[in-house]
C-alpha cells in the first residue's frame, strides 16, 4: 500500500501524502477484520469525523480529512460557509480569525466588531491565509495539547473535500460518506447569499440529493432543512441538528424540539437528530429520555461531540461528582442509550472501542 501511495504522490499536495503513508504505514494496528466484525456486529454504529481529524490536525483541512479517511471514519464533516465570491468554503465559522492568520495578512478587513468574516473575502484571497489551530480571540490554543505550529496548511472548497474523498474512496475501495452542516443560513440571507440554494447545487452537481446517497445533510435551522426537502426535492438523509437556546444558533426554539411534540415534528421533515451530548445525559449518567423519544419517531441519532480530551460529561458517585472516562461515556452512548453514530474529534479512539465491544 505504502508503493502505491507513492507513486501517486504527483497527485497530492505534500501534506496529504506525509499524512497517507503516516497513516498507512500505523494502519496494520487496526485490523481490518475487526474493523468489519464491528461493523456488522453495530450494524448502524457509524463514525462520523468532527471537521476531520480534528483532534490531531487543524480542522477541516485537507489533511485532517484524509488523516480521518485513513483512521476508519464512515463519514466526514464539512462544515459550509459562503465566500464573497460564493464559493463554498469548508469552515466551522462565519468567522476566520480563530482558525486563520486573516489578521496578518489582511490586518484591515476586519468589521467593526473587530471579526474577520469569510463572506468579505474572496476565493482567492482566502487562498492567501494559512489555517492554524483553533484559537480563542485572545490568541489562546483551545486544546492546548493539539497541533501546535503554523505549518502551511490552507482552507479547503467543499469542491475539494469531495473530490479528495471520491478519490480515496476509489483508492483504497471504500465508502465513506459525506456529512455536510449548512452553517448559519439566516445569517447568510441577511447577508445577502441563500447558502441552502448554492449547497443544493453544489450536491446536485455531484449526483448527491437522492436517497441513495452516502450523504447526511446537517443544519441547525429546520427551515433550512425543509426547504431541501420540500422545495428543492431532496430525498437524501436530513439531519436536525439541536442546541441550546442560549448559544443562538438560530432563531428555532430547540427547548420545544426536546420534547415529544418537538421530535414528532421533527419526523416530518427529516431523518436524524445531532443531540449534543449534555442534552441525552443527566448528571448522574442516566438517560435522559431525549434518546427515546427519537428513537419512538425511527429517526435516527448522531450525538456531538466525542472528544477524548474534552469529554464535557461529569457523573455523581453518591455524593461525589466526577469526569466520566472516554469508556464509560462511549458505553454510555452505545450501549446504554444505544445511538446510531456519534461525532467525534478521535475517530480511532471510537473505532477502538466499538472493535473491544464487538468481541
Amino acid at each position: 500500500m505504502l508503493m502505491s501511495i507513492t507513486a501517486n504522490a504527483r497527485f497530492y499536495p505534500l501534506h496529504i501524502v506525509m499524512v497517507l503513508m503516516l497513516v498507512t504505514s500505523c494502519a496494520s494496528s487496526l485490523d481490518e477484520n475487526a474493523l468489519a466484525q464491528a461493523s456488522s456486529k453495530t450494524d448502524k454504529a457509524v463514525v462520523i469525523a468532527h471537521r476531520g481529524a480534528s483532534g490531531y490536525l487543524p480542522e477541516h483541512t485537507m489533511e485532517a480529512a484524509t488523516l480521518a479517511f485513513m483512521q476508519g471514519a464512515d463519514y466526514i464533516e464539512q462544515d459550509l460557509v459562503l465566500s464573497k465570491d460564493n464559493v463554498l468554503i469548508v469552515l466551522h465559522d462565519i468567522h476566520i480569525d480563530t482558525v486563520t492568520n486573516v489578521e496578518q495578512v489582511f490586518p484591515k478587513r476586519a468589521r467593526e466588531d473587530g471579526r474577520f468574516y469569510a463572506i468579505d473575502f474572496t476565493w482567492d484571497e482566502i487562498q492567501q491565509l494559512y489555517v492554524h489551530e483553533r484559537q480563542n480571540l485572545d490568541g489562546k490554543q483551545v486544546y492546548p495539547e493539539r497541533y501546535k505550529g503554523n505549518s502551511r496548511f490552507k482552507v479547503a472548497s467543499f469542491e475539494q473535500h469531495i473530490a479528495l474523498i471520491n478519490n480515496l474512496n476509489r483508492i483504497f475501495n471504500k465508502s465513506v460518506g459525506l456529512y455536510p452542516e449548512i452553517k448559519a443560513p439566516e445569517w447568510h440571507l441577511r447577508e445577502g447569499k441563500d447558502i441552502t440554494y448554492t449547497v443544493f447545487q453544489a450536491l446536485a452537481k455531484e449526483g448527491l440529493t437522492q436517497a441513495d446517497a452516502n450523504i447526511y445533510i446537517q443544519s441547525f435551522y429546520p427551515n433550512t432543512l425543509k426547504r431541501l426537502r420540500d422545495e428543492f426535492s431532496v430525498s437524501a438523509k436530513l439531519v436536525q441538528l439541536v442546541a441550546e437556546n442560549d448559544w443562538q444558533e438560530t432563531s428555532a426554539d430547540y427547548a420545544q424540539m426536546m420534547t415529544a411534540e418537538g421530535v414528532a415534528e421533527i419526523a416530518k421533515y427529516a431523518d436524524g437528530v445531532g443531540a449534543w451530548i449534555p442534552q441525552l445525559i443527566t448528571p448522574d449518567g442516566k438517560p435522559s429520555g431525549f434518546a427515546e423519544q427519537i428513537e419512538a419517531e425511527g429517526l435516527v441519532l448522531h450525538p456531538y461531540t466525542f472528544r477524548s480530551d474534552d469529554l464535557g460529561v461529569k457523573l455523581q458517585d453518591g455524593n461525589v461528582e466526577r469526569k466520566a472516562t472516554s469508556h464509560e461515556l462511549l458505553n454510555i452512548l452505545f450501549n446504554e442509550l444505544e445511538v446510531d453514530g456519534v461525532f467525534s474529534d478521535q475517530v480511532d479512539h471510537v473505532k477502538s472501542f466499538l472493535i473491544d465491544a464487538s468481541q
